[in-house]
């Protein structure tokens, strides 16, 4: 057992390369044959802790499992079993995680369960628990995966940094989010995030999204973390770090504004595939950095303009419309765009994901229009009103508007609007901004100074933890504004959770604010 444990110590820490040629010198070696043969006949004389150490380094050496010595250690570890210490059963469930599925396999495992349900009240260690929540897996009961919690529990006073790391990995393996757990252990990383490995971090914000677990005051300590020591860490790390952020749905700005000035210091970083990441997460989250805005975006345009030749059509349009949604128009590429559509070659049309790519293309072409520095806020919007029927999620909405208005003629519902926009509530007031006209009567265009556009939102419209839009619903409402609108964002969740006299008070400060922004400085972060 320590011949092969060692061996598999010095084995593991080898590259792949050198892995595949001491495998070939081991698995040749006349010694190792004699060492097989001399474990299968004693394997059902070795202690528990050297049989199941045995078999780990064996599978782990590369031993074909179908071998003979194989399964015969297997089915000795099913004999022996209810033998197994608490410390032996965690390796053995280690090295079942690394097999095939086949019929001594199995039988194992389903004892190994076994043992595990009765035994679990008794194992005081969290490396074990951990180790045992991530080599079982996903397939255990749902009431096993509640024992193990329990268990990770009763021990949670006791959780050491390590261990608080690893939780996250094990939790996923066992696809199962226990807030209780993840709190404690991201209350303990918060507190000593500096010791923590850069890579480990990816895997934390990984686990995050995996198990949909969002916890705002850890993703600000990681991130603040990673912006405080920014000038430790290469491009690629904190571009991985944002890329695991950016699908959280979570702005660390301070760490984009110094990523940014990376990218304009080194272009050379951003290959195709590193540009679309940049642009997708930038376009995603509303970030356009505050000192080198314009630098930045001729950095990305000129980066797109080199990977034009060989670009492929989907990239292209990912990449025009997430500078669209930045309110930046990439001329060159856009062109080009252009050129590939009238061509038909854009959007096949039996492409899987046609619909998406359409919708892409619209708010390109939208962009185009809006966006322009030609373009002049209209006299007039032609709108219609599809329905005075409104969603459950907007029946509280309407009938404080009707309460705080005094009648549904003042205000219209269900605005569908040109460009294919749709507004869910719409209000006119006069040059004043004291007094709401109803929607019915035709006024002069120089008495309705403001029209008001409520949007109810859900909150992953907004990045996290903030009301801040991220990109689609910021490129709405900067579009809205273009078309002479003053845009109110609402997250509709935390509408739904007021009274109905707090709903009231809430669009009452809503509509009749004094520090509204006039259209003319609303950005593209004004929310930000």
């Amino acid at each position: 057992t320590n011949c092969l444990t060692t061996a598999w110590r010095l084995f593991k820490g080898m590259s792949e390369e050198q892995q595949r040629y001491e495998k070939q010198l081991i698995f040749e070696h006349p010694a190792f044959s004699q060492l097989c043969q001399q474990l299968l006949r004693d394997a059902r004389r070795m202690t528990r802790s050297d049989l199941v150490f045995s078999l780990h380094a064996l599978v782990n050496l590369g031993v074909p499992q179908n071998t003979l010595l194989v399964q015969t250690l297997v089915r000795v570890c099913q004999e022996r079993l209810n033998q197994l210490d608490n410390r032996c059963v965690s390796v053995l469930a280690t090295t079942l995680a690394g097999m095939d599925k086949d019929k001594n396999v199995s039988a194992l495992q389903a004892g190994l369960q076994l043992l595990v349900e009765q035994r679990i009240s008794s194992i005081r260690d969290i490396f074990i628990l951990q180790n045992l929540m991530k080599c079982m897996g996903r397939e255990i009961p749902v009431f096993l995966k509640k024992k193990l919690e329990m268990a990770v529990l009763r021990e949670i006073d006791h959780l050491s940094f390590p261990n608080a790391l690893r939780m996250f990995s094990a939790l996923v393996a066992m696809n199962y989010c226990s807030y209780p757990i993840l709190n404690a252990c991201s209350k303990k990383i918060q507190e000593n995030v500096h010791d923590a490995p850069f890579r480990q971090l990816i895997i934390i914000l990984e686990a995050c999204h995996t198990l949909q677990y969002r916890n705002v005051k850890l993703f600000s300590a990681l991130a603040d973390y990673v912006h405080s020591t920014a000038c430790l860490w290469e491009k690629r790390q904190i571009f991985l770090f944002l890329s695991a952020c950016e699908t959280l749905g979570f702005q660390p700005s301070e760490l984009m504004e110094i990523f940014a000035e990376k990218v304009i210091e080194d272009p050379e970083f951003l290959n195709s595939k590193n540009l679309l990441t940049v642009l997708r997460m930038y376009s995603r989250l509303n970030y356009v950095p505050r000192v080198q805005k314009h630098l930045f975006f001729e950095t990305l345009h000129s980066c797109l303009n080199k990977c034009l030749p060989q670009i492929s059509n989907t990239e292209l349009l990912k990449a025009v419309y997430s500078l669209g949604i930045l309110g930046y128009l990439p001329h060159q590429a856009l062109d080009e765009l252009l050129q590939r559509d009238s061509k038909g070659e854009l959007i096949p049309s039996d492409d899987l994901f046609k619909q998406q790519k359409e919708m892409m293309l619209r708010c390109v072409k939208t962009c185009m229009e809006l966006d322009s520095p030609s373009f002049a806020k209209p006299a007039f919007v032609l709108t219609e009103n599809l329905s005075s029927l409104v969603s459950l999620n907007l029946r509280k909405a309407q009938e404080a508007l009707v309460e705080l208005l005094g009648d549904e003629n003042m205000f219209q519902q269900n605005v569908q609007l040109p460009y294919k926009y749709h507004i869910d509530f719409e209000i006119r007031m006069d040059s004043d901004r004291k007094k709401v006209l109803p929607i019915t009567d035709d006024h002069p265009d120089s008495s309705v100074q403001r029209w008001l556009a409520f949007l109810f939102s859900p909150f992953s419209a907004f990045c996290l933890g903030t009301t801040h839009p991220q990109g689609k619903l910021a490129m709405k409402k900067r579009h809205l504004n273009k078309l002479g609108y003053h845009v109110i964002l609402i997250q509709s969740k935390q509408f739904q959770e007021m009274k109905s006299k707090e709903a009231v008070e809430f669009l009452k400060r809503k509509i009749y604010s004094e520090d509204a922004l006039p259209f003319s400085e609303v950005t593209v972060q004004d929310n930000n």
